[in-house]
């Protein structure tokens, strides 16, 4: 199959990366896996089966499954699938799968704790693979990642890595209230809901009657039960909320952006590119945030987040809500993967030492995407 060729990085776009990675080597890193395609993951929706379950069938087929987060099993990678017709396969139904369980279960007493760093599960996982490493591992059949019976059921939803974040950090519970301000195509509203198992009350809102449909359709695919769509621009849908007496105590406002940190997927973003984009953008998400904060529940949190590195609409986006609405906190936020801390200076521009509390994510640090991550908490 022919590979699509990389379009030319623009050269403003370059000097712009140069200020973030100043490190020669580390920019050569980023630039290098921008010409790698991302990994094929997918999220296990826990509303349909379990991540065990899943794993199982999918294993079935033939796929490799890695999880790569040990707190969040939920979270796959699938690697590629064997080729059954491998002479292995005879060998690995023979073998004892008692010896293969106990070296298993002595590496994981050797561990600190449970809940170890990816290279211990990575180090499990290499364990269990060693007679399937004899076989052939090819791709997946172009289309056939979307096109399975599991995905077709809802069992899983193919979504980015870097993309499951903000919901992790922002951590819906049970019976919330929970609003995703920018909705479509419904991976984190989806992702929400799992997390709330179904309860409480959630309003997905998309603007755009196109991504609306895809919207209710993976809503629809995935089992929701407790989901609201609505078709509003934002900023008037957070005054009718107001005007209803509606406060949420969770808001994600995963906010339209140049999305720089999705080079890797969408080789469109090269040509698209540009800095009035950027300031414009910036204009519409400050204005996005500060509809979101008049609604959010007193002791509520909002986690703000893009899919760009672009300083102008992250972290100059995160120090005007720090400057204009004194009862906005940023809280510190854990994340299973390797982040940089937010920058506290931009060009001629410095921000307030706070914003390190916000994390950035560059696709080189774990073969991801890129994405910016701010929590607030509102104490009024």
């Amino acid at each position: 199959m022919k590979t699509k060729k990389i379009p030319e990085m623009k050269p403003t776009f370059l000097e712009r990366m140069k200020l973030l990675l100043p490190d020669e080597k580390d920019l050569q890193s980023y630039l290098d896996i921008l010409k790698v395609k991302p990994v094929k993951s997918f999220r296990c929706n826990t509303l349909k089966i379990s991540p065990e379950d899943l794993k199982k069938r999918l294993e079935e087929k033939g796929w490799k499954i890695f999880q790569p987060w040990g707190n969040y099993p939920e979270v796959m990678i699938v690697e590629g699938k064997y080729i059954r017709s491998c002479s292995q396969i005879d060998k690995l139904a023979t073998d004892s799968v008692e010896s293969l369980a106990k070296k298993e279960v002595n590496l994981k007493r050797t561990l600190n704790s449970p809940q170890q760093k990816t290279s211990d599960y990575l180090l499990i996982d290499s364990i269990k693979s060693t007679n399937e490493s004899e076989c052939n591992l090819e791709d997946l059949e172009p289309g056939e990642f979307g096109r399975s019976l599991e995905h077709i059921l809802g069992y899983y939803y193919i979504q980015e890595l870097a993309s499951m974040l903000p919901i992790i950090a922002l951590k819906p519970r049970e019976d919330e209230i929970f609003l995703d301000l920018c909705a479509a195509p419904g991976s984190k509203t989806t992702q929400a809901t799992a997390e709330m198992k179904n309860t409480g009350s959630v309003f997905a809102n998309e603007v755009s009657l196109g991504r609306l449909r895809i919207l209710a359709s993976n809503l629809e695919r995935c089992g929701t039960t407790n989901t609201l769509i609505t078709k509003k621009d934002g900023i008037i849908l957070c005054k009718r909320f107001k005007e209803l007496g509606i406060f949420p105590d969770k808001i994600l406002v995963d906010a339209p952006c140049s999305g720089e940190g999705t080079l890797r997927s969408s080789y469109q973003t090269y040509l698209m590119w540009n800095e009035k984009t950027i300031k414009r953008l910036s204009k519409i998400q400050k204005r996005l945030v500060e509809s979101a904060i008049e609604i959010l529940k007193s002791g509520g949190e909002m986690i703000y987040s893009t899919c760009t590195h672009a300083p102008e609409e992250n972290e100059e986006v995160v120090n005007w809500v720090l400057e204009n609405f004194p009862e906005m906190k940023l809280q510190k936020i854990e994340l299973p993967i390797k982040t940089r801390p937010g920058l506290t200076k931009w060009k001629d521009k410095k921000f307030l030492p706070e914003l390190k509390k916000c994390v950035r994510v560059y696709p080189h640090d774990n073969n991801t995407e890129g994405f910016f991550v701010a929590k607030f908490r509102k104490e009024k």
